[in-house]
């Protein structure tokens, strides 16, 4: 869907930001692009959408050279979200979602319709679309800049780090929701980001630049993490890269067993059959359990089987029910096979379950200690929005009746 072959961009005062970058990225996937501040991954990024031309080399976007379009269309086509949503502050967030189609020639009415839609897609009600951004929080502007960025349904999506100005849990949630909405629509989404933790998450393709504009190393997450292409990548891989690796490795095929009958704690089950908590068989107390489903990572598992007062990690279906307990050597004998397979590069992620693995039998209790290593555990004002739907202020209030200009 988006090829680059030999691009290569320098600025007038001399600094070349993208250096010979040749890199496809496939249609219906995620490719993140991390690395240091200045290192030509936001160049890269806007000269997608032609907020930046490429010195020399060509840009093609689903077959077309991006040169040979006009760019305020070749805009209107991608959606673009920013750090800080860059809305606009004097139109409510129903209208501000409503740009693109509006300036595409829609009807009000249809982009209205469109833009509430859209609104409860990414997660705000209806009521939301009649606040104005100052009303809104930060997770909720970056929402509406979600929205807005998909209003007239682009086949392409470019972000650029649109979760760094949100705190922690936001920034999760929004990760989240990301993830749901790919699932839903399948975009081709280029993500920028300095956080190599989040580009592991969200990514299908890492694509890691160095300072000077230089691509040193473009893969799957799975190969990166376990094959890094040199020193660089290792060293910005971080030293806790195989916990990484075991974040996209999934529970489903760890074995499991019946809670056991013996030992100091019994896990309690309410009337549903639902876990409610570890209890000391002698009367000494309770303790709280974390239930894991298949779909959660080894990571959670292995943090679990430490934070387990038996040392079991309880599993459940989707309505929460439970179905058995792993023990803490089954978790790490899985953590091992998903490291040797990825070194081998035969480990996708989210793998499927692997039946011969479903044993029932053999859950130890004796379970060893974990080792050190496992238990480790771009501001754009709302005035930027005219670039990014290739319009004027004039532009825009012939369009909409109203005038785009206006900074945050």
């Amino acid at each position: 869907m988006i090829q680059f072959e030999a691009v290569h961009k320098r600025f007038p005062n001399g600094t070349t930001a993208v250096h010979d970058l040749s890199l496809d990225m496939p249609e219906g996937g995620v490719t993140v692009f991390v690395g240091s501040s200045g290192c030509g991954k936001t160049t890269s990024l806007r000269m997608i959408n032609r907020m930046v031309d490429p010195s020399s080399g060509t840009i093609r976007v689903g077959g077309r050279d991006v040169l040979e379009q006009d760019a305020a269309e070749l805009r209107r086509s991608i959606g673009y979200v920013i750090q800080q949503a860059g809305l606009f502050p004097h139109r409510t967030v129903l209208d501000n979602v409503a740009t693109v189609p509006l300036l595409l020639g829609w009807g009000r009415k249809k982009a209205r319709v469109a833009a509430g839609e859209l609104l409860e897609r990414v997660g705000l009600s209806a009521e939301m679309g009649k606040r104005y951004p100052h009303q809104l929080s930060g997770g909720q502007q970056q929402r509406v800049g979600v929205a807005r960025a998909l209003a007239a349904d682009p086949p392409v999506l470019l972000m650029d780090e649109p979760f760094g100005a949100v705190d922690p849990v936001v920034r999760t949630q929004l990760q989240d929701e990301l993830l749901r909405l790919q699932t839903e629509l399948s975009k081709t989404i280029v993500f920028v980001t300095h956080d190599i933790d989040e580009a592991v998450r969200l990514g299908d393709r890492i694509a890691v630049f160095r300072e000077g504009g230089h691509l040193v190393q473009c893969a799957p997450p799975e190969e990166l993490l376990a094959r890094p292409a040199d020193e660089f990548v290792a060293d910005f891989l971080g030293a806790e890269r195989g916990l990484k690796l075991l974040s996209l490795s999934t529970l489903a095929d760890v074995a499991q067993g019946a809670a056991p009958e013996g030992g100091a704690w019994e896990l309690v089950l309410d009337e549903g059959r639902k876990p409610v908590a570890w209890r000391e068989r002698d009367g000494g107390g309770e303790a709280p359990v974390r239930a894991l489903r298949d779909g959660d990572s080894l990571l959670s598992a292995l943090n679990e089987s430490v934070a387990s007062p038996s040392g079991l990690v309880v599993r459940v279906d989707a309505d929460g029910v439970f179905t058995g307990v792993s023990s803490r050597d089954d978790v790490h004998e899985r953590s091992g096979r998903a490291h040797s397979d990825a070194q081998s590069g035969a480990t996708p992620r989210g793998s499927a379950p692997d039946p011969a693995a479903q044993s029932p039998q053999g859950l130890d209790l004796a379970a060893p200690a974990l080792d050190d290593a496992e238990e480790a555990g771009g501001a754009e004002t709302a005035g930027g929005v005219e670039a990014e739907v290739g319009e004027t202020a004039d532009g825009v209030e012939a369009e909409t009746g109203e005038k785009a200009g206006g900074g945050a």
